[in-house]
């Protein structure tokens, strides 16, 4: 089978290599392929918003069910235009743009094939936290037309809502509910949303509408007017979104009798199969992911008993160590307002730190510059512990890397170093904004993309760090570590809920036994696996596919060897599947 696969790619690479590539024949295939990403930016308002641009300005997604597939037929006829160009005359980005688009398509089949089973709305996202988030943190407003705009989306507010609802009865009709456990949550958030609006000092969005308004320059009579306008619009429309949307959760709360992994759902075993292979972009099986998280887990382990003799730690016992560093005030910051003000500042040297030194392993760098934020609060008891949020193409929003900080006992001093090269500099932000700023290659390669890559690369980024001379302190070198060895348990636990039909208890106690994480943030994090299956299992995955292809590339370039050459292949032709990772870096 490698025999065949191996020559399957030199006939490919053979192909391009010998093909005449006509540059009028490429222009035309970019093109077109450009303004189709364009047309469904124009359908996509907040994908739209993301990047910057204001389309239907005041309108929301269409969540629809009717609307993904609209969407996959439309993808459909864009592959059928695109199959009509000549090959022969496509230059080897254009081929493998094609390639790609086709793995969408693909990709989005095999979705469709198990409409209904995400779970719409849990404490991780959905309309009650989101839609808020989105108006705070991507509605800019530059001009009047904006905040009319503000105002207009505000009105339509309760029909992503309204669609939100009727997903989830779908859902509900053939046999699929999320787990028990997560309807209290988002139940005290959507509470905590109603009530916040009777006072407006305690409501985010108010309150950053208000901050937004005062920036437009018109006169004091309009300003009265647009902010009765958007309160006539709370009352009308997003108070009742959230009351109805509220009465129903209440309605559906009594159908969850228990918290399953998808192994309880109708075709349970077959859904997380495919679960795994869209977030791994692989064909491993549930056992092959399993046993490789038992590997790292007891690799990194042996990595850590090193650190604990490095420190002299009392003893060699491992849950002693992550007792210690759990528990110990050293590792901690605060949980005051200093406290909080001093982990951003941490946070924001490690960044700038890091970008110092990033030309010693990149040729490149992204031109969007990142910043440091605290998780807003009327979201920070729900979402995870940190996160990034990619810049505007206009470079007006700047990357956003985000720390939460509504628990400050799961943000340990030891972690952060790593957190901030994940989610920052070399991690995320590297990856996406470059991405974004790339040239040649047409725009729907710059944007999206799956979890191994993604992840990976992030997670493989902070080990990369090591090598750029950082975590001299042996707890900062424990803190990756304990960073490496969370994702690698994540194989073991995410297969374990899914497929070995483990309870949450169980989960929580491998991850304790296993792991240095803070109690409550392992508690987050078992409660995410349960609602993303198979997404944790891309993070290692992927890290381990990058190191595996950079080992082999450093053999083949022998004395040629460039580590900066390698990181050119990986990041310069936008997230891929792992499969086609590895082609590219064979090709060069």
């Amino acid at each position: 089978m490698k025999h065949i696969f191996w020559l399957a790619i030199v006939l490919i690479l053979g192909c391009q290599t010998t093909a005449k590539p006509d540059p009028l024949t490429n222009k035309k295939f970019n093109e077109f392929l450009d303004k189709k990403f364009d047309e469904m930016l124009q359908r996509n308002p907040e994908f739209a918003a993301s990047l910057g641009l204001k389309y239907k300005y005041g309108q929301w997604t269409d969540r629809s069910l009717e609307h993904s597939r609209r969407e996959l037929k439309i993808k459909k006829d864009v592959l059928d235009t695109l199959l009509q160009f000549d090959k022969s005359k496509l230059d080897s980005q254009s081929l493998l743009s094609l390639r790609l688009y086709q793995e969408d398509i693909k990709n989005a089949e095999d979705a469709q094939k198990w409409e209904g089973y995400s779970y719409e709305l849990n404490q991780m996202g959905g309309v009650v936290t989101d839609m808020p988030a989105f108006l705070v943190n991507v509605h800019t407003v530059d001009s009047l037309m904006d905040i009319e705009d503000y105002i207009l989306r505000l009105r339509n507010f309760k029909y992503p809502f309204e669609q939100t609802i009727e997903n989830m009865k779908y859902s509900q009709s053939i046999g699929v509910t999320p787990p028990a456990f997560t309807f209290p949550i988002v139940k005290e958030s959507i509470d905590q949303m109603i009530k916040s609006f009777s006072n407006p000092n305690d409501n985010e969005l108010i309150n950053d509408f208000t901050s937004k308004l005062s920036k437009i320059h018109v006169s004091d009579s309009k300003k009265d007017s647009l902010r009765q306008a958007a309160q006539l619009a709370i009352k009308e429309s997003v108070l009742p979104a959230y009351r109805n949307l509220s009465k129903f959760w209440d309605e559906y709360a009594t159908t969850a009798k228990s918290s399953h992994g998808v192994w309880a759902l109708p075709k349970g075993k077959e859904y997380y199969q495919y679960c795994l292979k869209a977030n791994t972009t692989t064909n491993m099986t549930p056992d092959e992911v399993y046993k490789m998280g038992l590997e790292e887990v007891a690799r990194i382990q042996d990595e850590m008993r090193v650190i604990m003799k490095q420190v002299k730690y009392k003893n060699d016992s491992l849950q002693d160590f992550f007792n210690f560093v759990r528990t110990d005030k050293q590792f901690q910051y605060s949980p005051d307002d200093a406290g909080k003000k001093a982990l951003l500042a941490d946070a924001t040297h490690y960044f700038e730190e890091t970008n110092k030194k990033i030309p010693e392993l990149f040729n490149i760098k992204p031109k969007a510059p990142c910043v440091v934020m605290a998780v807003e609060k009327f979201r920070e008891k729900s979402v995870g512990g940190a996160f990034y949020e990619n810049p505007t193409l206009d470079g007006k929003r700047p990357g956003r890397y985000y720390v939460n900080l509504f628990n400050m006992g799961d943000n340990p001093k030891y972690q952060l170093e790593a957190l901030t090269a994940h989610e920052a500099i070399p991690g995320h932000h590297m990856q996406i904004a470059i991405a974004q700023e790339l040239t040649g290659i047409p725009n729907f390669r710059k944007h999206g993309g799956n979890t191994a890559y993604i992840e990976g690369w992030a997670l493989y980024t902070e080990k990369l760090n090591k090598e750029l001379g950082f975590y001299t302190d042996p707890y900062s070198d424990f803190g990756r570590l304990s960073m490496e060895i969370f994702r690698a348990a994540r194989l073991v636990v995410d297969v374990g809920i899914h497929n070995k039909q483990w309870t949450k208890e169980q989960a929580i106690d491998y991850f304790m036994k296993n792991t240095a994480n803070a109690e409550g943030d392992i508690y987050k994090e078992i409660e995410r696996y349960f609602l993303w299956p198979g997404q944790a299992t891309g993070y290692k995955i992927g890290m381990n596919k990058i190191i595996e292809l950079r080992e082999q590339y450093k053999k083949k370039q022998g004395a040629n060897y460039d580590i900066r050459k390698f990181h050119d292949i990986v990041l310069m032709n936008g997230s891929v599947p792992l499969n086609v990772l590895e082609e590219l870096v064979f090709k060069n």
